[in-house]
């Protein structure tokens, strides 16, 4: 192969290469990917059901909270 074929390849490499960076990063990748999707359950029922499912989950882990309910 010569230089110049080499050369090319590269070329296409390189574009291809910038074309998947840009897909992956898109346009908000300066930001955290949670900053990206706050605020997507805003006002969402069965999320704020879901959080407080957990957190009550989680309080009953705890040691000492056994028999505790709320």
């Amino acid at each position: 192969m010569t230089s110049a074929q080499l050369e090319k390849r590269v070329a296409v490499l390189e574009a291809e290469l910038a074309k998947l960076k840009s897909k992956i990063e898109g346009p908000d990748a300066s930001k955290p990917w949670w900053e990206q999707i706050a605020g997507t359950f805003q006002n969402d029922p069965v999320y704020e059901k879901a959080m407080k499912l957990g957190q009550q989950y989680r309080r009953s882990q705890q040691p000492g909270n056994a028999s505790r309910k709320k």
